[in-house]
């Protein structure tokens, strides 16, 4: 009978901090029946496993595994997300506050790892424990959504592109509507100010503009009152309007509904203006492709598009996916992706990412990744969905506005109540009105709707700049970087080497030198083994080679035509009891010994990067205390460099492994401020993955890169990262006045309201008017320009 064939399967485990928790994860999985073999890498997340048997049944089991050991633990299969998760649009969501709720109410629904509402691009993005919970957790999200906000319109996130205009011109003319209602019934509330009438006369005048400018307000109240939802703005703007009516404050009543609408509608438009302005900073996303069929062109959807087609990008469009230049010459503008101001060139041979703008020639591509995996997709993903990865000021904000609400409102009760039971001179209406302003100042909107904002637009900003932020949470973090660890290679400097110097010893000729070295080398896919071919230039007959051996930390050990060759460091002659020569140069050694005869080195050099040195200047600047380099070059190089460039410390001689332990005791040492890594986002993937923020140099287009770091600098510049900083510092700056601004004249007028010193006017400009202005404060994000 012929054996089953095993599944191999990827499990990322969210949430996983623990590395003793990790290994025992590992061993209990291994133990499982259906499971042949797993692997635990800590460092990214990951556990491999090889199992015979249901993969759905076994990643239950994997889960319940990683939960008991670990609690919080979410296990989901790699590239599986599509099946148990869902982005939805909410079009028409125009309330924080409410979306808030539903973030909240969709959050303790069984079977939901994750709800997060992005109030910015009002898009829920919803992710369940496995595929069945789908369908029941959707129809429960509809009803809960319709049930806060019945006027909002959901459809899925792939239905996106054909409703696109439609909603833009739907806003526009919502807003006339809105503009033509509440014009109707400002002439009316006029009306009854100007016109001279009895009692009654002013009654009808002022209900009827009250009903045309409040009938809304007073709509939505009644049915949220009905589903159990009493403390909203519209509970609040109901309550203080008929309170006002009540004691015969008619005009107050109106104008508090009238300017409490207004606002409302200039806060919507801001708000709108402040989406569109974020999103244009990443509006990147092609609309078509050229497609080559049969010798003609045919434009196409860009999903339609599949590996190894062939398209053509005319001057002045946008390059829709990912390739190689097969024909034609052009300038391109690489500035939404990169920020990069500087137009790049390209020929045929070249690779071209999707997001790039052809500039002036006629470019034929031979197409190298589906839309899907494209560079212009996973950066707008990375962006999209960095909302859901919220900060800590936006979670204690969203906390903070479910309190705040009903203890206001249970003051305003306890105003309008206990003074006139207890100070003998005091009038109920006086107090009852003193509460009613309390009432209309107690709306959080204006943090609700201005913090995410902030960094929904820090985020823009700094993809603009060049810089992916993965999360509100690493945008706030970056604020608290005191110490920055750098990698050295590729990332302070070009990590482009090149042969500088060949120094034979006697009975070697230079030529004979870099043959040995260049056939010891030549298996080997390293920068220095690929400068050492290059600079050889001749063919490897890769006959005479046996017995490769590389020695980490060391070097290689080869036979060349029956003889023994090392080629490597100090470190590998000593070991092998091989007699060298110390260079006096500063560079990279690669000693050769042939049968056990020192045939001489061969000096390699990497040259530092342009803006390294600006870069750690500018670091030192913005109040970094400490900046450290890692290398895995000798001591004499990283002397040279880090002397070179001004770093406080350095660590040579490491191997991968070492460095993640040399970050560790850094990250022991830094007390309750954060410790920043930027490397490569390749060969520092584990250590990327354990620093409290890890930063990928050079990113662009890097799988390893995007899947590790939580920042990505795609411009390959160090220098790039004080721009993160600074977008950083800046948003973190606005959003403070907001809180400070907010909450400062939330409590002036309060206590006004209180002593009996503010009307309902103070009271409309401390709930509508601070919310507008700190949106349009919020919107100074967006346009902030690289330092």
């Amino acid at each position: 009978m012929e054996a089953r064939k095993l599944i191999r399967e990827r499990f990322i485990l969210e949430g996983l901090n623990c590395a003793n928790c990790a290994a025992k994860i590992e061993k209990r999985v291994s133990k499982l029946d259906e499971v042949k073999k797993s692997r635990m890498n800590f460092a990214i997340k990951t556990l491999d496993v090889e199992v015979d048997g249901d993969i759905e049944e076994i990643a239950d089991k994997i889960a319940k595994v990683a939960d008991e050991v670990e609690p919080g633990v979410k296990v989901r299969i790699k590239g599986r997300d599509s099946e148990s998760q869902r982005e939805l649009i909410l079009e028409g969501l125009g309330c924080a506050d409410c979306a808030a709720k539903m973030e909240r109410e969709i959050g303790l629904l069984d079977g939901v790892d994750q709800a997060s509402i992005n109030f910015v691009s009002q898009k829920l993005k919803i992710k369940v424990h496995h595929s069945s919970y789908l369908d029941s957790t959707l129809k429960a999200v509809k009803r809960i959504v319709k049930e806060i906000e019945p006027d909002v319109i959901i459809r899925e996130e792939k239905d996106e592109s054909g409703h696109h205009n439609s909603h833009s011109h739907g806003d526009n003319s919502d807003f006339k509507a809105e503009f033509l209602r509440l014009g109707i019934g400002a002439v009316f509330f006029i009306a009854a100010l100007l016109l001279k009438l009895n009692f009654w006369g002013e009654l009808a005048l002022y209900g009827i503009a009250y009903l045309t400018i409040g009938g809304k307000v007073l709509t939505k109240s009644a049915k949220n009152i009905s589903k159990g939802q009493i403390f909203d703005e519209n509970f609040l703007m109901s309550v203080a309007s008929i309170g006002a009516f009540a004691i015969k404050e008619f005009p107050e009543g109106v104008a508090v509904m009238l300017f409490y609408e207004v606002g409302e509608l200039f806060q919507d438009i801001a708000v709108n203006r402040s989406r569109s302005s974020i999103k244009s900073l990443m509006d990147i996303r092609p609309d078509y492709a050229n497609l080559k069929v049969a010798g003609e062109l045919k434009k196409v959807d860009p999903n339609q598009v599949k590996v190894d087609d062939i398209i053509v990008v005319k001057p002045g469009e946008k390059v829709p996916l990912d390739g190689e230049v097969i024909g034609g010459e052009s300038m391109v503008d690489t500035s939404a992706l990169t920020g990069e101001s500087v137009p790049r060139k390209v020929r045929a041979g070249k690779e071209i990412l999707s997001g790039f703008i052809n500039k002036d020639g006629l470019l034929t591509i031979r197409v190298t990744s589906d839309f899907a995996q494209s560079t212009v997709n996973k950066i707008l993903d990375l962006v999209e969905n960095a909302a859901s990865e919220k900060a800590p000021t936006e979670n204690f904000i969203t906390k903070f506005a479910r309190y705040y609400t009903p203890a206001v409102v249970f003051s305003a009760l306890a105003l309008a109540v206990l003074p006139p039971l207890v100070i003998p001179t005091a009038t109920f209406s006086d107090w009852l009105y003193r509460a009613l302003v309390f009432l209309v100042v107690s709306c959080p909107c204006a943090l609700v709707v201005s913090i995410p904002l902030g960094f929904f637009g820090g985020i823009g900003a700094a993809s603009k700049h060049g810089v992916l932020v993965k999360g509100g949470n690493y945008l706030e973090a970056l604020n608290s970087v005191k110490t920055v660890v750098m990698d050295k290679t590729g990332t302070l400097t070009e990590g482009t080497f090149r042969v500088t110097d060949i120094v034979p010893a006697e009975d070697f000729s230079k030529e004979e030198l870099l043959e040995l070295a260049a056939y010891a080398e030549s298996n080997s896919n390293h920068p220095i083994a690929v400068s050492i071919l290059d600079a050889y230039e001749g063919k490897v007959d890769s006959t005479q080679l046996d017995n490769y051996q590389e020695i980490a930390g060391h070097g290689l050990k080869v036979t060349i035509a029956d003889k023994e060759v090392l080629a490597g460091n100090y470190k590998l002659m000593k070991r092998e009891g091989v007699t060298y020569l110390t260079p006096k140069q500063v560079g990279t050694v690669v000693h050769i010994a042939v049968a056990g005869q020192y045939a001489g080195y061969i000096l390699i050099a990497d040259r530092v990067k342009t803006d390294a040195k600006a870069a750690i200047r500018g670091l030192k600047s913005l109040g970094i205390e400490e900046v450290v380099m890692l290398t895995g070059d000798g001591q004499q190089v990283a002397e040279s460099v880090a002397t070179e460039l001004g770093v406080d410390d350095y660590r040579a001689e490491l191997l991968p492994q070492d460095k993640v332990a040399e970050l560790e005791k850094l990250l022991k040492n830094r007390g309750k401020d954060k410790l920043l890594f930027v490397g490569d986002g390749i060969n520092d993937a584990p250590v990327l993955a354990r620093a409290d923020i890890g930063v990928a140099m050079g990113g662009l287009g890097s799988d390893a890169a995007i899947e590790a770091a939580d920042v990505v600098l795609m411009k390959d510049k160090p220098s790039n990262l004080i721009d993160a900083i600074n977008v950083a510092k800046f948003t973190r700056r606005v959003v403070w006045q907001n809180i400070v601004f907010a909450l400062g004249i939330k409590g002036i007028v309060l206590l006004m309201g209180a002593l009996g010193l503010a009307n309902m006017w103070f009271a409309v400009f401390a709930d509508v008017g601070v919310a507008l202005l700190a949106v349009l404060n919020a919107m100074r994000i967006t346009r902030m320009k690289s330092q």
